[in-house]
């Protein structure tokens, strides 16, 4: 792991220089494999929170615990409608709100 001795006040530099300006195809694709990171972990999270088991969520979706800690490991992504169902599974309100420019 790096570290930068809490002297580093730009990470947008940081994150270009690692992964590409913004826009750029590199940068694209590190974006995408951090919302991906940041989604399993929104759900791994929220499991516990609820303190419920893989297996007791799997069986709450009709799917296989498998396919749930692939989800939490950021394995695959689930779509939107899963995401959702995940969250009204866990007692969990998913909120769009646009925001305040």
């Amino acid at each position: 792991m790096e570290t930068n001795n809490h002297q580093t006040n730009d990470y947008s530099a940081i994150l270009a220089q690692k992964y590409g300006e913004e826009g750029t195809p590199q940068r694209a694709k590190f974006n995408e494999e951090a919302y991906e990171f940041y989604t399993s972990q929104i759900l791994l999270d929220a499991r516990k929170e609820a303190k419920m088991t893989q297996s007791e969520l799997a069986d709450k979706l009709n799917v296989t615990k498998s396919y749930i800690s692939k989800i939490e490991k950021g394995v695959i992504t689930p779509s939107v409608a899963t995401f959702y169902r995940i969250m009204n599974a866990l007692g969990m309100k998913v909120e769009v709100v646009k925001p305040i420019l």
